[in-house]
């Protein structure tokens, strides 16, 4: 049986949500990316510091990451759609380990622009990897995801 991780960066909290419902569905491990500074709560000022981040490639720091990552097979990677991609700091935390042949779930919330092009980034990230096809779940789908969840867990594993 392979060992999954759960990891996600959210701002509203809906990804937390679905990392859990994931994690309830895999008995998986679960991990939470925070940064060291804190976003902004006021949705445009978030938007702009997403935007600046990703205009400037900037990494920021996190405040902690996980240990011991190469005793897990799966890597469920969650996070919410920041200008069509992933938040910064799911970079920040790509770069901090060695995905060599580890499986990358990705999966999204997002508002209407899906997954973007969030796994074509993380392939990008870390192209020893094994990414798979993502998820995406709208904001307001999330409480009522389990059976999509489910749908491609079965669909990807």
């Amino acid at each position: 049986m392979k060992k999954v991780f759960v990891t996600y960066f959210t701002h509203s909290g809906n990804t937390k949500t679905v990392a859990e419902k994931i994690c309830e569905q895999l008995n998986a491990d679960l991990f939470e990316i925070k940064t060291v500074e804190i976003y902004p709560v006021k949705y445009n000022l978030v938007v702009d510091q997403a935007k600046k981040e990703i205009t400037t490639n900037y990494r920021p720091e996190l405040l902690s990451t996980k240990e011991n990552l190469n005793e897990y097979d799966i890597i469920v990677i969650g996070y919410p759609i920041w200008w069509y991609t992933c938040p910064m700091a799911i970079f920040s935390f790509l770069e901090q380990h060695d995905f060599k042949g580890k499986i990358i779930l990705p999966f999204c919330t997002h508002e209407g622009s899906a997954l973007s092009t969030s796994v074509e980034d993380i392939k990008k990230s870390v192209p020893t990897a094994i990414v798979k096809e993502g998820l995406a779940i709208r904001g307001s789908k999330v409480k009522e995801s389990d059976s999509i969840i489910k749908a491609w867990l079965s669909k990807v594993l």
